[in-house]
């Protein structure tokens, strides 16, 4: 399942005009590289004056949710509307899941369907775009910005920018097939078994792939190390129950300097758990470091 280096990103089925989009909501189905179909909703910046607040600018959020959920999920909705306060926002489907096309391959091809969901922000006119992923996208936050560069990083064969200017991942493991708690043993048997992807399709919305990754893509541990100079945030929940505190730490020093890690007292996992006055804080970090 497994892609190779960063490849070009089809553009979107729509090719609305800049200065409308900033003002209005938009959705679409966008187009990844392998042709599966992404299910994206654009919200523009809330109009909300608030001196304490630096000013966002042309800033734009791409959020990349976590496994099983999707962009018309309520916790999918209230992260989007929290962020609107410090710049438009980027929703989508990952493959797989709710009305986007395709199969999940549970974080590894999935980092073409954020490419994509990037390339539309940059189309709507967004000078700087953030990348911020929970749990699964979380993971596929950081192969992203490893792969398709950071600032000033790779172009498209138009000349456009492929990269990001600030990264944020939330509840991310740092390495692969990890099952050292009781919801991870589940989430494997969710994504290994037949009678688990039943439940995953029925269940959850999530059609899951049945093939294993061949190759095993790049661990996040390894992207966290090339990302710099992209300035990187972890965030991880002293609470949360897939993924123990030496996850994020790793994903701390893999990062080094560039990376700066908020480790949340009684935060659970992902969106579930993000609460507003967190998702501000994070909101402020990144109108702040991307540029």
């Amino acid at each position: 399942m497994s892609i190779g280096p960063a490849g070009h990103v089809a553009r979107s089925t729509v090719r609305p005009h800049s200065e409308t989009t900033r003002r209005t909501p938009l959705r679409t189905f966008l187009h990844t590289d392998d042709g599966v179909t992404i299910d994206s909703v654009y919200d523009p910046r809330a109009v909300v004056y608030d001196a304490s607040r630096p000013p966002a600018g042309d800033l734009v959020f791409v959020v990349a949710h976590g496994f099983t959920g999707d962009v018309d999920k309520p916790h999918v909705r209230r992260v989007a509307r929290a962020l609107t306060r410090h710049g438009a926002v980027v929703t989508f489907s990952f493959r797989g899941h709710g009305a986007s096309g395709g199969r999940s391959t549970v974080g590894d091809r999935e980092v073409l369907d954020l490419a994509a969901a990037v390339r539309w922000a940059r189309e709507l006119g967004h000078a700087r775009v953030a990348t911020v992923g929970f749990s699964m996208g979380g993971s596929v936050v950081l192969r992203h910005a490893a792969l398709y560069g950071g600032r000033g990083g790779e172009q498209g064969e138009r000349g456009e920018r492929t990269g990001v200017d600030a990264v944020v991942s939330v509840s991310a493991p740092a390495r692969w097939y990890y099952r050292g708690t009781a919801p991870m043993r589940k989430l494997h048997w969710l994504v290994t078994r037949p009678e688990g992807r039943l439940v995953g399709r029925y269940g959850f919305r999530t059609r899951i792939h049945h093939r294993e990754w061949d190759p095993v893509p790049m661990p996040p541990v390894e992207a966290a190390a090339l990302i710099a100079p992209t300035p990187l945030l972890i965030v991880h929940g002293d609470r949360d129950g897939y993924f123990p505190l030496d996850h994020p730490r790793t994903l701390a020093a893999a990062a080094g300097d560039h990376g700066e890690l908020w480790l949340e007292p009684g935060m659970g996992h992902a969106e579930h758990a993000a609460a507003d006055e967190l998702l501000g804080r994070i909101g402020d970090w990144a109108v702040g470091r991307a540029g």
